[in-house]
């Protein structure tokens, strides 16, 4: 069993700032997609770091082109799609350990 429960779920970059500013109890790790529509992943990542400077941002995308930009941002971690969710729960929990 693992410790993480989600508190929202946004449909694009747009969403997902407009989410973490709603949010009371801000997320542990806040994991990212790159190709969103209207805001992508690594404007939304920029938006919410310059909200919140301790902000966790897990990249998870097949774009991995954007990897050394996303992680020069702020974001803590990049994970590769396609993965299995137990794959994913290790890098949440790897990535979170590390900062």
């Amino acid at each position: 069993m693992n410790r993480f429960k989600v508190l929202g779920q946004a449909n694009n970059g747009e969403e997902a700032v407009s989410l973490f500013k709603s949010l009371s109890e801000k997320p542990d790790i806040i994991l990212m997609d790159h190709r969103m529509p209207i805001k992508n992943g690594i404007d939304a990542t920029k938006e919410i770091l310059s909200l919140d400077s301790n902000a966790k941002i897990l990249f998870a995308s097949a774009d991995d082109s954007v990897k050394g930009e996303a992680l020069s941002i702020g974001a803590i971690g990049f994970t590769t799609k396609p993965f299995s969710i137990p794959e994913l729960i290790e890098d949440m929990e790897k990535f979170l350990n590390e900062t």
